[in-house]
This record gives C-alpha cells, structure tokens and sequence, in this order.
C-alpha cells in the first residue's frame, strides 16, 4: 500500500509539474489550487499547519481561501513536498539559505528540482528581457558571492551559462577588471544588450566612485538592474534616493529591479519606478495588516497597503503559498505591485527588496 502511495504521488506530482512548465495565464487558479491539495496532502510542515487552523482543504475552493505558511518556517523546519522521512524520498540537490546578521537564524530552501526552477526563472527573465543569448551578463554581487548558498547566485550562474557570452561572468571586488569589459563593451562589438546587476551597496559603491563612468553613455543598450540590499555594508537609503544616484552616475534613464528571495523559486521584475511585475508563475495577494487570514485580490482599492502573500507555482516541492514579512500594494497594471518596506516587528535580512 505504501509503494502505492509513493507511485501516486510521483504520478500527481509529474502532472503538475508539466502543467507548470506549459503554463497559460487562463489556468493559473485551477493549477495553484491542485498544488494547494497536493501540498496539503503531502508537505507534513504545511499539512500540520493546516490542521491546526481546522481548515479542511477539500472545502477551500478560492485563492483568496488559502492559508499562506509564514515563511519563518523556513528557518526551522525543512518545508519539503517531496516524500516522508525514511521513506527514501529524493535529496536536496542544493541547499539555498538567506543572509542575515550576525546571530540570526536565516532559511533554508531545499531545491530538489534544479531543471524546473532554471527553466522557469529563466522563462520569466525572458519574458521581461528578451532571449539570454543576446546579452553580456556582468553580475556585481560580492555579497552573495562571499556565500556558497545563495539562490541568485545559482540563478545567475544558469543566466550566465545560457548567455554563452566569454565576456559574462562575476565579479566580486575587482571592479577594474568590471570597468574593462564594459568599457571594450561600450564600442559595440556585437550588437548584443548589456546587463550589469548588482547588489544595491556594490552598484553605490561603482556609481560614487572616482573612476569616469561616462563612458557607459556610449553603450546603446545597457540595462542597469538592482537586486536590493545594504547587507550592512552602507546606510539604508529610499529607493527614490538610490536610483537617482545610479540613474546620474551609470549614464542610464531607468533602473530596473528584481523581487525575489530564498523562500521562492520565481521572481518579479521591475522596469522602472518600483513597479513589478510578477512572473508568469507567480501571484501577488495582499492581507490585512491586522488580520493574517484576512486576504484582498487585486479588485481592491489601489492605495490600499497591506501584507504580501505569494502564490509561488515553482515552489512544487516546497510551499507554494508564502506568507512574506513584505508590505505592498497593488499597481494599476493588472498583476503589478509595489514594495513599501516590512513590518517593523520582521527581520532585517538579505532578500532581494528595496524599501519606497
């Protein structure tokens, strides 16, 4: 009975995950709530957590019905959707934790399906961007990359990859050698879009340093995109202020921004202004501030903030309803949001946001 069990859960679990990869926005609900069944069923953190709420998940028939997990369960529990302990369920292929100060307990996200989240992040990217083939990709993030665990590092090692460009690369400290390739860059040499992505405190650092920038002017192409974070290393600062000074000193007329953190597999995208727009695997609801269980769609007043919920499809393995320490509200283009900050009882921590 049991080998039974695992055979149809493995059979389950394949047909949702094919359903993720041939994802059409017209079927998004129908899918996350199959996931939501799947996940109630067999993640043990999250059928628990269910449980202790008296929710019975065969009666939740709407998005806006679903409990979200906190995501500080990650930093105590493993949140796996992928068979029980001792049963000889799959091994986490890799391990993603978060930064965090000194003495913080941070998350763990246990990736047990590499070619499903590089395939969707990279799909999302695509659909914002433009094919990775047609971009050199310079990644400022000495931050992360002083970590061996980190989510976007592992995501950008795969961008990087698929770019196929012996100019993309990484960068930790030698900002020199940065100024190089964009400057040999900046002649053109083959038509192709420049990405330079960094760390907020890494792209300051380049912006209100004494080297001459202007020569970034002269690329035709070049998109200057921020992840987020002081990681401790500069004062926080709006991100209105920020962008002025990278916008003034990188010779761009927009930043782009990217949301995303460890407890998720898919990413939102900025293209200016703050306003993101979630990927195609992704949904955005927001709660009450008051009442956790108290959750708005988008059919809400537009200046209305409250606390960000997430509907994360390519967390099959994990939790795909996320309850953030995020404050937003809703964009007027249909799905869109905008990050205000966190609460102020949350933990300062390394995600990939920036407060407005």
């Amino acid at each position: 009975m049991e080998l039974q069990n695992n055979k149809s859960q493995t059979e389950k679990r394949q047909a949702l995950r094919e359903r993720i990869l041939h994802l059409q926005p017209t079927d998004f609900e129908r899918l996350a709530m199959d996931i939501f069944r799947y996940q109630a069923r067999y993640n043990p953190v999250y059928n628990q957590y269910i449980s202790y709420l008296n929710i019975n998940p065969e009666l939740v028939t709407r998005l806006t019905h679903i409990p979200f997990l906190p995501v500080q369960f990650f930093k105590n529990h493993i949140i796996k959707s992928v068979g029980s302990p001792g049963d000889g369920s799959p091994v986490a292929s890799a391990i993603f934790q978060s930064s965090g100060t000194t003495g913080q307990q941070t998350s763990q996200h246990h990736l047990f399906d590499e070619t499903l989240y590089k395939t969707v992040s990279a799909r999302i990217f695509q659909e914002n961007f433009g094919d990775l083939k047609q971009f050199h990709i310079l990644a400022l993030l000495p931050s992360y990359l002083e970590r061996n665990n980190s989510s976007l590092v592992y995501m950008m090692q795969h961008f990087i990859a698929e770019s196929q460009s012996e100019l993309s690369g990484f960068y930790l400290k030698n900002v020199e050698e940065l100024l190089q390739t964009l400057t040999f860059l900046s002649s053109n040499p083959d038509g192709r879009k420049v990405l330079l992505l960094g760390v907020t405190f890494a792209l300051l650092d380049l912006a209100e340093s004494a080297y001459d920038l202007s020569f970034l002017s002269k690329i035709k192409e070049l998109t200057v995109m921020d992840t987020g974070g002081m990681k401790g290393r500069r004062q926080e600062l709006l991100r209105e202020e920020v962008h002025d000074v990278l916008t003034g000193r990188l010779f761009v007329d927009k930043i782009h921004s990217e949301y995303g953190m460890t407890e998720m597999l898919s990413q939102g995208y900025s293209h200016g202004s703050g306003l993101l727009l979630p990927g195609f695997s992704m949904r955005i609801l927001l709660r009450d501030i008051n009442d956790p269980f108290a959750i708005y769609d988008q059919n809400i007043t537009k200046s209305k903030t409250g606390g960000i919920n997430v509907i994360d499809l390519a967390n099959l393995d994990s939790c795909s309803f996320i309850e953030t320490q995020d404050l937003g509200r809703f964009g007027e283009t249909e799905g869109s949001f905008y990050v205000m900050g966190r609460f102020d009882n949350s933990d300062i921590r390394g995600c990939n946001l920036m407060v407005i």
